[in-house]
């Protein structure tokens, strides 16, 4: 993977005003044809797959596990309910999901990366966690998933690596039925001022070091990094919900605004 250069680091690129799905064009700070990020992104995560869990626990200091008890918090699990978890990587949604559930609840776990299907999938089997549960190679925007069959849908830290955010929102109202709830869980824009200049410090300088030392890529967590400044800010995010037909948007910041909950009902 091509390395990203230290100075785009600093100085973010700026999204063109009233542009449809900027980010489209974004690989971090690097501009790219839109028709290779999926390909880029997909290096990516093939590539830190078999240490991911263990670097979101290293680089959060494990407050990964508090948002996502908070994630699963909001969500409220319910028997007999069906969840299908974009971008579900190694299956902490979908366990946690089924564990507070119960009941006849089913979960499929689809992602883009098979490396990190597998991943997920092993782990499933190594913890006898296989019932009611499947695992899927699929794209967020292009869901190999029937209309109207999920009752929640849920993307955690998965919506911001996606080429054309538009395009899964509205993949998300598809395969939801009417009433369905549609939850995401992602980093995003820091609300407190000292908190911002402490996190891109850490940001910059610890995580991709720490991405060198325990994945041995450091380009693919720069890449993660400058992603995150990529994303719509959470009011942002919010309306494109509400145009892509995810009703009533609604949002949680979590610890200042680094990470937020966001959810909508598909109508």
């Amino acid at each position: 993977m091509a390395q990203t250069s230290r100075h785009a680091a600093k100085h973010p690129a700026k999204h063109a005003g009233g542009d449809r799905d900027p980010e489209s064009r974004w690989f971090g700070y690097r501009s790219v044809d839109p028709s290779e990020k999926t390909s880029l992104v997909h290096g990516v995560f093939a590539s830190v797959a078999t240490r991911y869990d263990i670097m979101n626990d290293l680089m959060s200091g494990g407050i990964h596990r508090v948002w996502k008890a908070r994630f699963i918090d909001q969500i409220r699990p319910r028997p007999g309910e069906f969840l299908l978890d974009v971008a579900g990587g190694t299956g902490d949604i979908a366990f946690r999901f089924l564990d507070r559930a119960g009941g006849e609840a089913r979960a499929a776990v689809c992602d883009l990366t098979e490396d990190m299907v597998r991943v997920g999938r092993d782990r499933a089997i190594d913890g006898g966690r296989m019932r009611g549960l499947d695992f899927l190679v699929g794209n967020a925007e292009a869901l190999p998933i029937a209309d109207r069959s999920a009752d929640v849908y849920t993307i955690a830290f998965g919506l911001r690596n996606v080429t054309h955010i538009d395009a899964a929102l509205a993949e998300a109202r598809r395969v939801l039925k009417p009433g369905g709830r549609f939850f995401c869980l992602e980093f995003s824009r820091v609300v407190l001022p000292v908190l911002s200049r402490l996190y891109d410090l850490y940001s910059f300088n610890v995580i991709p070091r720490l991405g060198q030392m325990v994945a041995h890529d450091r380009d693919s967590y720069q890449y993660l990094v400058e992603s995150i400044r990529q994303f719509p800010p959470q009011e942002e995010l919010a309306a494109r919900m509400e145009a892509a037909g995810l009703a009533r948007a609604g949002l949680r910041n979590l610890t200042g605004g680094i990470a937020a909950i966001h959810c909508g009902w598909r109508v």
